[in-house]
């Protein structure tokens, strides 16, 4: 039987590195479209965009602020365009982020109210569903940015 924390099962294990999540594939049927949507509406930026080949292209693109990235192309991964219903982003407003993305286009959810969070949704041109999530300030994590104003209070 596991005593010491943290264990799995009944057994205990030992972290020995970080895992750290920084791509996500997100299947798309238009791989211009759906750059265009990302960038453009959405405001993500563009890192990358390589063909490989004939069979592959890979186009890297990254959230403002965000540590992990999602990649649309040709050739990278095997989930149906629009097979995605629940990829998810922690915004510092809700609110302000939905006005953002309404005032360029996009066709975003009203604010749905939750005990966990503000949630605001959209879709791209292939329907693979996004979340925003607003998190409540008694969480901890009091959203995204959240740490720069600790940070502020700090110094």
């Amino acid at each position: 039987m596991c005593r010491s924390p943290p264990c799995v099962g009944a057994r205990a294990y030992r972290r020995v590195m970080d895992m750290k999540l920084e791509l996500v594939a997100v299947p798309v049927t238009d791989v211009d479209r759906a750059k265009e949507f990302y960038v453009e509406k959405v405001g993500f930026n563009a890192d990358h965009d390589h063909t490989v080949s004939d069979e592959v292209r890979f186009v890297q693109l990254t959230p403002p602020g965000s540590a992990c990235s999602i990649a649309i192309g040709k050739g990278l991964t095997q989930i149906v365009p629009g097979g995605l219903d629940n990829l998810q982003m922690v915004v510092a407003d809700a609110d302000a982020i939905r006005a953002e993305l309404v005032g360029r286009g996009v066709a975003v959810s009203e604010i749905d109210e939750q005990p966990w969070g503000r949630f605001a949704y959209f879709t791209d041109p292939d329907g693979n569903r996004w979340s925003l999530q607003e998190v409540p300030a008694w969480s901890g994590s009091g959203g995204a940015g959240a740490g720069d104003a600790d940070q502020d209070q700090q110094a």
